[in-house]
């Protein structure tokens, strides 16, 4: 199991405050921040799923 520094919806940090809104909103949309640096990622959404782009950890897919 990955522990997500930062949240990959709001950008804050994944240890303070409540993020549950978050994690509600994220069943239905791609991540926009990256977990890892908190970069704010490039995201494509296409009818089969989505694929967002951190520039220094990559590519992740839905």
């Amino acid at each position: 199991m990955t522990v997500l520094m930062f949240c990959d919806r709001c950008g804050r940090s994944a240890a303070e405050g409540d993020h549950s809104a978050c994690a509600a909103a994220r069943e239905l949309e791609p991540p926009r921040f990256c977990p890892d640096c908190r970069r704010r990622m490039k995201v494509q959404v296409v009818p089969a799923g989505w694929t967002a782009t951190c520039v220094e950890h990559g590519v992740r897919r839905s």
